[in-house]
């Protein structure tokens, strides 16, 4: 291993003339791929040159490239016949994971929409948010969502389309059937000329606030950050060249088990778009479960798992992992919340010839910040990697004064593949964005060698098993339960999840709800992993600053010596 090797083999991808080819603006701002996309439209349809090779496969559907390719240009003609759907407008996702919810993505992409993937774990007040909030024309759902929504949606007569219905179930007026749609003729989609910064896709996000906020992406900016995960694989296999021989020689077609939500970019881009365009077969789970996920990556010979550490703390643990069963699994990724170094250690033990690797990145970048992969990954496994080449990170409380190298603080990033904005949430924006650097909230440093190491976060979040959890919107949902007066939620450590929600509440004593009454108030109105593991009452007020803010620290000083 050796640090001179790794820095040559970066400098060839990124020089002039290569795939990989990275400019420099002569007015300063952020870097960029010479070489990618100018829209969705266009990353999307690479994956057309695949044909006939295996795409999708999912319960009992199996998809060509080609047939996913058909399916798509008629659900796009049917859009655009039905619904007159135009360039611009807001079309929601709200499904778990299945081929429609693919075929759903790049149909409106082709159609010049701008997609809106909800939270499919979400509950009825999560799911209306985000529909209202983004003003969406039209939703593709399934019959579980569809469910929780049908009281809201027949009051606005939304334009719906719902997935996995059988023929007899009476679907409400406003509502077409997806299958039904895809066996009417082709239509022909009018030819869209998008413009590379305009919207592509609103992706909902956890903050600080008690409402998800919808983080804005252009074209630009995606298609920027699906070259940027090719060049981490391309890195990867250059500067890895025993282990990726091993994958070579094995003979297996790459073929991708995701477990992971399709509405995260960890689903979305660096697994479902990366597989596209790539012609990576994907095998789609609709819910993890480890023994189901051991039976694919067996019966399917899958060669690369990603999911979150829980995930993988899981498929480790089972008797199953390391036997015959799993010799086709030659990747192993982590993402979506910081790993143990006993879970690090432990996949580089128990599979020395996989590439494994992680990376650091959020909503508001695409995903893009740092990563780290195969012989990198056995060098420093608990950092996140070198910041990707269309990448800066600067450490400090000001991007323009930068904290010099092994020194912690603030982490900011700069690159193409950063949001536009908040949606309609201009204040909100100009808070996060200062001048082309994203406030990350996240702390941390960068190391000797240029490796970025995470060490905590600023930002009010509860990273419960890779889901982000707004603490915030916690205290506001219960705040509204009667003889609650005050609520303060925060992270207290978890063994299997890594952290886990615990909440304090302030009441009148005897009018203050019990645990039990506690979480089934808050197991109604949001998603089930929101739910607090632990619930402590207090009879006095909670600690406040001297601007009002609650002091959480001292509330987890109080409340350590209980199960913590």
């Amino acid at each position: 291993m050796s640090i001179e090797r790794w820095q040559t083999a970066w400098q060839q991808l990124i020089a002039p003339g290569s795939p990989f080819e990275v400019v420099s603006p002569a007015e300063g701002g952020a870097r960029f791929f010479r070489h990618t996309a100018h829209n969705l439209v266009e990353a999307i349809d690479a994956g057309r040159v695949h044909g006939e090779r295996e795409f999708l496969v999912w319960q009992a559907q199996r998809l060509t490239f080609a047939e996913y390719f058909d399916q798509v240009d008629r659900l796009a003609g049917q859009m655009v016949a039905c619904f007159d759907l135009r360039p611009g407008e807001r079309v929601a996702i709200a499904m778990r994971n299945q081929p429609a919810w693919l075929v759903a993505f790049a149909a409106i992409q082709r159609c010049g929409a701008v997609c809106v993937p909800l939270n499919s774990w979400g509950l009825r007040d999560e799911l209306l948010h985000g529909l209202q909030d983004s003003g969406a024309r039209v939703l593709l759902c399934d019959e579980p969502r569809l469910s929780v929504l049908q009281d809201d949606l027949a009051g606005d007569q939304l334009p719906t389309i719902v997935v996995g219905t059988e023929r007899q179930v009476q679907l409400p007026e406003y509502c077409l059937r997806y299958e039904d749609l895809l066996a009417d003729a082709r239509l022909p989609v009018p030819v869209v000329n998008i413009d590379p910064d305009a919207p592509a896709l609103i992706l909902y996000t956890s903050g600080t606030t008690s409402r998800a906020k919808g983080v804005v992406s252009s074209h630009r900016a995606i298609c920027q950050a699906l070259t940027a995960l090719e060049f981490q694989s391309a890195f990867c296999a250059l500067s890895s060249p025993e282990l990726i021989s091993g994958v070579i020689q094995s003979g297996y077609p790459p073929t991708t088990l995701m477990a992971v939500p399709l509405f995260h970019v960890s689903g979305l881009h660096a697994q479902f778009l990366s597989a596209m365009r790539s012609g990576r077969r994907l095998l789609l789970m609709y819910k993890w479960d480890v023994e189901r996920a051991l039976d694919l990556i067996c019966e399917e010979h899958c060669t690369q798992f990603s999911g979150a550490p829980v995930m993988m703390q899981q498929l480790l643990a089972s008797p199953r992992f390391g036997s015959e069963q799993t010799a086709s699994l030659f990747g192993l990724g982590l993402g979506g919340g910081a790993s143990s170094s006993g879970l690090l250690a432990e996949m580089i033990a128990r599979k020395p010839e996989a590439i494994c690797g992680s990376g650091y990145g959020l909503t508001e970048s695409n995903g893009i910040g740092a990563a780290i992969g195969g012989d990198q990954f056995v060098y420093k496994p608990a950092t996140a990697g070198w910041p990707l080449p269309i990448v800066d990170v600067r450490i400090g409380d000001d991007p323009r004064q930068p904290l010099p190298n092994g020194s912690s603080g603030l982490i900011w990033l700069r690159s193409p593949t950063l949001m536009s904005g908040y949606w309609n949430l201009p204040q909100a924006s100009a808070e996060a964005l200062h001048d082309g650097w994203l406030d990350t909230g996240d702390i941390g440093y960068l190391d000797e060698e240029g490796f970025l190491c995470i060490t905590g976060r600023l930002k009010d979040l509860i990273n419960r098993g890779g889901e982000k959890i707004s603490a915030a919107e916690i205290e506001a949902c219960v705040s509204e339960m009667p003889g609650v007066d005050e609520a303060a939620a925060f992270a207290i450590p978890d063994p299997v999840l890594g952290e886990a929600v615990a909440l304090v509440i302030h009441g009148n004593t005897g009018q203050m709800p019990d645990q039990g009454q506690v979480c089934a108030f808050i197991a109604q109105r949001l998603a089930g992993y929101k739910v607090p593991a632990r619930v402590y009452s207090q009879a006095e007020p909670l600690p406040r600053n001297a601007t009002g803010k609650v002091l959480k620290s001292a509330l987890k000083e109080r409340w350590k010596h209980l199960d913590f």
